[in-house]
């Protein structure tokens, strides 16, 4: 109902709901204790290694009691293991499946009075899961990715691009080629990602170079297509124009960085966490990539679940006190600097050499054009009952998609919510074929792929 309210309100009305409703969410996102929390970021800069590994030791043994404390799953998980709070005994603390989460959130999830925010994330493999959160990390998170950002410049009200999966855009949008909706109180464009196709992206890179922003943040796969489209078709991007890009959610490869920063004529400052609240990576003015000790541990295992320089990452969250992440495994791969290496630009976290993470992958609608793995994941939004899926596309006009439910949750009502997700972002004209299985495997790899594209040579 809602949606439908919004669809048919003039475009005026509709961006003022925008604000109205960022204007409600930035009350709880930069209320409490965030200014707090960024302050002590902002002074915390240049702290010596010594000063952040005591830091880290610390929030851990706060942070593992508190979850002792307060959620059954890991009081349970850790009987008999003796000082459990100490990080030298980390190892022995058993390392945590993205399933073990997803089948045990509710024993995981502390008892408290307090009222919890939730997000669902959708995720890149596939699996639907729901997180809880304290109001009071979000804002020490918040605070985090201010500071981080503000090192460029960057602070709320300073004209902002914003590449995200919010459908906001009607058939009148489109069709007056309108690929955007602005909050005109904070200055920022939402730019829809469900519309990257030849045809439109002229208007992408035209309306960009009209709103000339200082900042780019979002889907770094939908920036690309842009910026290739602007490069191709020898469009100028007003030099000074955009003072730094923040990419989100997805991998950035080479060519991804050195297209965009062409066009865009400024530099990319990746980061990494991610929506069930990782701690962060952050890459800094010499562009290097840092952990940031003051928001977790990062722990890089070889196979054998031993210390390595490079391998699969496992990860402990301070800023997760709702829903612990310990020993967590994200599902992402890094390898870690030499740790002799001291970068210039005066962060004395340690250095991270790559973030090998996933690949990331689309699918592609003749209609509405490239939609990427941040889309494809929101899906989920708003359906119960999906444990796991995958999309196939063998030709340009059909999608399968494989999906693996709970009998006793799903329902009808829950399959057209999941295909009206998809419509939304593939288009009417596809065909749509869901296949309900009891197992989709995994790649050789072991690893699990939400999407397999087998037509990336016909629009490359």
């Amino acid at each position: 109902m809602k949606q439908k309210i919004f669809n048919n309100t003039p475009k005026f009305f509709q961006e003022l709901l925008i604000s109205l409703y960022n204007y409600k969410a930035y009350k709880v996102r930069y209320g409490g204790e965030y200014n707090y929390f960024l302050k002590k970021f902002k002074q915390n800069r240049n702290l010596t290694r010594e000063e952040l590994v005591t830091i880290n030791e610390k929030r851990y043994r706060e942070f593992i009691l508190k979850a002792i404390d307060n959620s059954a799953y890991y009081k349970e998980l850790y009987k008999g293991i003796e000082n459990p709070e100490d990080i030298k005994n980390i190892s022995k603390l058993p390392i945590v499946s993205k399933e073990d989460l997803r089948s045990n959130i509710d024993k995981v999830v502390i008892k408290t009075n307090e009222k919890l925010g939730s997000s669902k994330t959708g995720g890149t493999t596939g699996k639907s899961l729901q997180v809880y959160t304290r109001r009071v990390n979000q804002q020490e998170r918040f605070a985090m990715l201010d500071d981080f950002r503000g090192r460029f410049g960057y602070e709320l009200g300073k004209k902002t691009a914003w590449f995200s999966g919010k459908t906001l855009l009607t058939n009148r949008d489109i069709k007056k080629n309108r690929f955007w909706k602005t909050d005109v109180f904070n200055k920022v464009r939402y730019y829809s990602t469900f519309h990257i196709k030849d045809e439109y992206l002229k208007y992408y890179v035209e309306d960009l170079i009209k709103f000339q922003p200082e900042y780019l943040s979002g889907f770094p796969s939908t920036m690309y297509d842009i910026a290739k489209y602007g490069l191709k078709h020898n469009y100028d991007f007003p030099s000074n124009s955009v003072k730094a890009i923040f990419p989100t959610a997805e991998s950035v490869t080479p060519d991804m960085r050195k297209t965009i920063e062409t066009f865009f004529k400024t530099k990319m400052y990746d980061q990494y966490a991610s929506s069930e609240g990782a701690p962060f990576i952050f890459e800094c003015k010499a562009g290097n990539l840092h952990l940031e000790l003051q928001s977790g541990v990062f722990e890089v295992l070889d196979e054998n679940d031993n210390p390595s320089i490079s391998g699969r990452l496992v990860v402990t969250s301070f800023t997760t006190e709702a829903t612990p992440l310990i020993r967590y495994d994200i599902g992402d791969s890094i390898t870690l600097e030499d740790e002799s290496k001291v970068c210039s630009c005066g962060n004395n976290n340690p250095m991270v050499k790559e973030i090998l993470g996933r690949i990331d992958d689309y699918v592609y609608s003749p209609e509405n054009g490239k939609i990427n793995l941040g889309n494809v994941s929101n899906t989920l939004k708003d359906t119960k009952g999906i444990l796991k899926f995958q999309a196939i596309q063998d030709s340009l006009n059909q999608i399968d998609l494989l999906v693996i439910v709970d009998k006793n949750i799903y329902s009808p009502d829950i399959e057209r919510k999941f295909i009206k997700n998809w419509r939304e972002r593939i288009g009417e004209n596809m065909k749509l074929e869901v296949r309900y299985v009891d197992d989709i495997p995994n790649e050789a790899s072991g690893k699990f792929r939400i999407v397999k594209n087998n037509v990336k040579h016909l629009v490359e």
